[in-house]
C-alpha cells in the first residue's frame, strides 16, 4: 500500500497491479472471467498450497459472528477472490445477487482463530464490522469483467455507513509483501504479522491511540472535517476531492520550498545515485546521474504524490519524485537541504504539514504507518515482507 527501491514490492507497485477505477470505488480490471482451473480438485490442491493466514479478533468491540473478511484482488490477468472454502475463483457479473451486490464475505471462526490460505496473488484482505461490504461486479472499460471496491470517502458510495478497512498484499514466488495502509483512511486498529526467514510485524496501535488519532484531528481546523463521526478519519488527499479539506494547503510551504532553492542547491540521494538541484526557470531541476525536472506541484500533487510530483517505476525520476514527496508531506525540504530526511524527530515540525500522516505515525507502537503514498520513503512506512514466508497473521485490535 518502506524505504524507496530496496524492497522488491513498494505500496505504489503493489498497486499499479491494480489498474483501472469506476465510478465512487476502485474497480480492478481483469480478463473474462474464466475458471483458473479444470476441475475442483485442482483448486482446492492451489489453496492447500497456499500462505496460512490466521485471523484474530481483538477489538473488543465486535464479536467474531460481526466480522466479514474479503480476500479480493488479481492473479495474473484475471481478478479473483477467494472463497470460504479457500479456493480462488474469478469475480463474474453472474455472482452479483438480486440486490445488485456480490456477497463475497468470509465469515470468521465461531469463537478463536480463524485459519485460512492466500494463493499467489495481489490484492486486498478487507475487513468489515457490523454490517457486510457491498463489493459490485462490473464490466470494466477494456469489456472485462471487474469489481468495484468501497470508497468510505465517498457519502454516496454504499459501503460509506459501513465500518470497514483493509490491508493490502502482493504474494508471488519471490515472497510475501504486505502493509497496514491509511493511504486513503484510518478506521480499524489492525496489526500484521509475518513469519518466515525472520519475524516481522507492523501496525499495532498503542493503547487508546485511536481516538487520540480522531481528537487531534477533529480539534485542528483545517483536518477537523476529515473526522466522520467515530467511523474514520479520511486522508486529505480524498478530502480535498470532496470539498472537506483546504484547496491550497500546503501552497504556502511549497512556495517557501521554491523560494529557497532559487539560491540554494537541493541535494537528493537515491540508490541511482545523487542528485543536485536548484529552481530555475520555475522548475525545480537537478543533475546528477540523469538530468530530471519538476514543475512547482499543488497541494493536490503533494498529497497524492501524483501529478508534478509523479514517480516513474524508472529507477532515475521516479525514485526523486518519491523523496520530495515525502519531504513535502514530512515538512523537511526547507530545513534539510539533504534529502531524504531520515530522522523521524525532523519530520511534521511546521504549521503547515500533514497533521493527519504525523497523528496515524505517532499511534502506532513502531512509529511506522502507510500515511501517504511515498510514506515508505527512508522506511517509515508499515510495510513488511520475506522472501521465506510461513504464516501471516492479522489481529484486529483494541479499539
Amino acid at each position: 500500500m518502506t524505504s524507496l527501491d530496496s524492497h522488491l514490492v513498494t505500496r505504489r507497485r503493489l498497486l499499479a497491479s491494480m489498474a483501472g477505477a469506476a465510478v465512487a470505488g476502485s474497480a480492478i480490471v481483469c480478463a473474462a472471467p474464466r475458471a483458473f482451473a479444470d476441475a475442483d480438485g485442482d483448486l482446492a490442491a492451489e489453496a492447500a498450497r497456499g500462505l496460512p493466514l490466521t485471523v484474530v479478533n481483538h477489538s473488543g468491540e465486535f464479536a467474531n459472528h460481526s466480522v466479514h473478511l474479503y480476500i479480493v484482488g488479481t492473479k495474473g490477468d484475471r481478478q479473483v477472490r477467494v472463497t470460504r472454502r479457500g479456493t480462488v475463483e474469478p469475480v463474474r457479473l453472474s455472482d452479483n445477487h438480486d440486490n445488485g451486490f456480490t456477497d463475497y464475505a468470509i465469515p470468521l471462526a465461531a469463537r478463536g482463530k480463524t485459519t485460512l490460505r492466500l494463493p499467489f496473488m495481489s490484492g486486498r484482505i478487507y475487513v468489515a464490522l457490523g454490517r457486510k461490504l457491498k463489493f459490485k461486479a462490473v464490466m470494466g472499460g477494456d469489456g472485462k469483467a471487474a469489481l468495484q471496491h468501497p470508497a468510505g470517502w465517498v457519502e454516496s458510495d454504499p459501503n460509506y455507513p459501513v465500518l470497514h478497512d483493509f490491508v493490502e498484499f502482493t504474494h508471488n514466488a519471490s515472497g510475501m509483501f504486505c502493509n497496514t495502509t491509511m493511504v486513503d483512511m484510518f478506521s480499524v486498529p489492525m496489526m500484521i504479522r509475518l513469519s518466515g526467514a525472520k519475524d516481522h510485524s507492523t501496525g499495532r496501535l498503542r493503547d487508546g491511540s485511536r481516538a487520540r488519532v480522531f481528537r487531534a484531528l477533529k480539534n485542528n481546523p483545517d483536518f477537523s472535517r476529515l473526522v466522520v463521526g467515530d467511523r474514520r478519519v479520511i486522508a486529505p488527499s480524498h478530502g480535498l476531492d470532496i470539498d472537506r479539506f483546504p484547496q491550497h494547503y500546503f501552497d504556502p510551504y511549497i512556495d517557501r520550498v521554491w523560494d529557497t532553492y532559487r539560491s540554494k542547491h537541493l541535494v537528493v540521494r537515491t540508490n541511482a545515485g545523487t542528485f543536485t538541484g536548484r529552481v530555475k526557470d520555475h522548475r525545480l531541476t537537478f543533475t546528477g546521474p540523469a538530468s530530471v525536472s519538476f514543475a512547482k506541484p499543488s497541494t493536490r500533487d503533494v498529497l497524492f504524490c501524483d501529478g508534478a510530483l509523479a514517480a516513474p517505476n524508472d529507477g532515475i525520476t521516479g525514485p526523486v519524485a518519491a523523496v520530495l514527496g515525502a519531504g513535502f508531506n514530512r515538512s523537511t525540504l526547507v530545513s534539510h537541504r539533504k534529502q531524504p530526511t531520515t530522522r523521524a524527530a525532523a519530520f511534521y515540525d511546521t504549521a503547515v504539514t500533514n497533521h493527519y500522516a504525523k497523528a496515524i505515525h505517532a499511534a502506532t507502537t513502531n512509529g511506522k504507518a502507510y500515511g501517504f503514498a511515498f510514506d515508505d520513503v527512508a522506511d517509515w512506512a508499515s510495510y513488511i515482507q520475506d522472501t521465506r514466508p510461513q504464516h501471516l497473521h492479522l489481529t484486529l485490535t483494541s479499539f
